[in-house]
């Protein structure tokens, strides 16, 4: 009210002074400091005066008591006249109170700082010691298969000794056929079989003991005709294709030369049309087909055999896999034929890749480098 009988009042220092209910009053001045402002309006929201160094100059809005402009924050309190009667008060104007809320801000922003970086250095912390905590976890791991793979390449080196001697000495029973016992002739036989599959495990395992520790197979590479190579195979597999109603049919291109291993080759292809005749039911179709396309020569091994399931083809390759249905009942077989065969691809800077389908087939490819007749 005296704001609005004198302008004037606003810049009047008021004395501090006991009022009739004996507490001390505060002057107006002292409510408010730098970082704050105060605006005075009349009940039809004219401006009547203003003090302070904050003052948004912003419309007037009664129907908002709180507010933001910028980095200014108001706060807009109606003022009423004096009086015990609610009915009876009347409004007389609205103070605006405004706040620079700068400072808070900056704290603000040094507070989200300091977190961001705080939660930066946690973060980094933390994945260095999860690190250094798993390395030191599985330490004791790698030691055990390093060892177990060491463990695995001497006892198969170890073994080829005695499996020859045993194999020698019972191929040399079995050629001398008057001094076998006929009770012991299926003895013999079974000896010279378990011997056989014993042979090659041992075999598989020391070539795939190499492979782990050196992650590549080194070999007395020469220039191979695959073409004659592939025909041996397919000549020596073709008893085993008549004896169970297979067709057995190849295209083969003359002179196609590629360069590595010999018997290592062999025993790529050789896995690969065993696999073939194995999985394929009297009457189906085996075939081998080799085409040369710019500096490779794709071997293709097809068959119409019982396919393998999408599931199981990201597996075929792992070692002693074994397929939980048909594929899991081969005689003789351990699991490590496709292993084999693909460290052998790898040796020779290539691959192997298979397609399938259930029921009706699968289809082999493996690709190697070709060189030309030397």
């Amino acid at each position: 009210l005296t704001i609005k009988a004198d302008a004037k009042a606003i810049s009047r220092r008021t004395p501090r002074n006991l009022d009739y209910d004996q507490d001390l009053d505060i002057p107006w001045q002292d409510l408010y400091n730098n970082h704050q402002g105060v605006e005075w309006f009349d009940g039809n929201g004219r401006l009547l005066g203003h003090a302070g160094r904050y003052i948004p100059h912003i419309p007037f809005n009664p129907n908002t008591k709180v507010s933001q402009h910028k980095k200014i924050r108001s706060i807009i309190i109606p003022v009423y006249s004096a009086s015990f009667i609610p009915e009876r008060k009347q409004l007389q104007g609205y103070v605006r109170v405004n706040e620079s809320i700068e400072n808070l801000q900056e704290e603000l922003d040094r507070l989200l700082w300091g977190f961001s970086c705080g939660g930066l250095i946690a973060v980094i912390l933390t994945g260095v010691s999860s690190w250094w905590l798993t390395r030191r976890s599985l330490k004791p791991v790698e030691q055990s298969f390093q060892q177990l793979k060491q463990f695995t390449a001497d006892a198969s080196h170890e073994l080829r000794s005695p499996l020859t001697v045993v194999k020698t000495s019972v191929e040399v029973m079995m050629n001398h056929p008057e001094r076998i016992h006929p009770n012991d002739e299926k003895k013999l036989k079974a000896i010279a079989s378990a011997t056989n599959q014993m042979t090659r495990l041992v075999e598989d395992l020391l070539l795939l003991a190499r492979t782990d520790a050196t992650q590549t197979l080194t070999f007395k590479w020469v220039s191979i005709p695959l073409d004659e190579l592939l025909e041996d195979l397919m000549d020596l597999l073709q008893l085993q294709a008549d004896v169970k109603g297979i067709i057995l049919k190849s295209e083969i291109p003359e002179e196609v030369f590629v360069k590595g291993n010999p018997v290592e080759l062999k025993r790529l292809f050789s896995n690969l049309l065993e696999n073939a005749l194995q999985y394929t039911p009297t009457g189906g179709t085996v075939s081998v087909r080799v085409i040369r396309r710019d500096r490779f020569v794709f071997v293709s091994i097809n068959d119409t055999g019982i396919g393998i399931a999408p599931e199981d083809i990201p597996l075929i390759f792992n070692r002693f896999w074994r397929a939980e249905k048909a594929r899991s009942h081969r005689e003789g077989g351990l699991g490590l034929g496709l292993a084999i065969a693909a460290a052998i691809a790898h040796a020779h800077s290539g691959e192997i890749t298979v397609k399938s389908q259930v029921g009706v087939g699968s289809s082999f490819q493996v690709r190697l480098l070709a060189v030309l007749k030397t």
